[in-house]
């Protein structure tokens, strides 16, 4: 399965390709989107969490949200497997 293009970006909607829903946060992997409430796990990501993710052999970035998109796409677009969680509002 490949991981879908983030198709658009704007403040508070983002558009993902394959998914007929508009999403204000959302949670992407290869095959599949979802929205994504932060308050579940707050915007910031902890250390602790990139530890363990990093642990098991997965390159983790933490990025402000445009930058992410583009490098989640880029990553997409050549075929790499990547997931990512977004929140349009930073």
């Amino acid at each position: 399965m490949s991981s879908p293009e983030i198709a658009s970006l704007s403040w508070g909607q983002m558009k993902v390709q394959g998914s007929t829903k508009t999403y204000k946060d959302c949670k992407v992997w290869p095959g599949g989107s979802r929205a994504w409430d932060w308050r579940e796990t707050g915007t910031e990501v902890p250390p602790s969490t990139v530890e363990y993710l990093e642990k098991q052999g997965i390159d983790v970035r933490v990025l402000q949200t445009e930058q992410a998109v583009k490098e989640y796409n880029a990553l997409a677009a050549r075929g790499i497997r990547v997931g990512g969680v977004f929140h349009s509002t930073c």
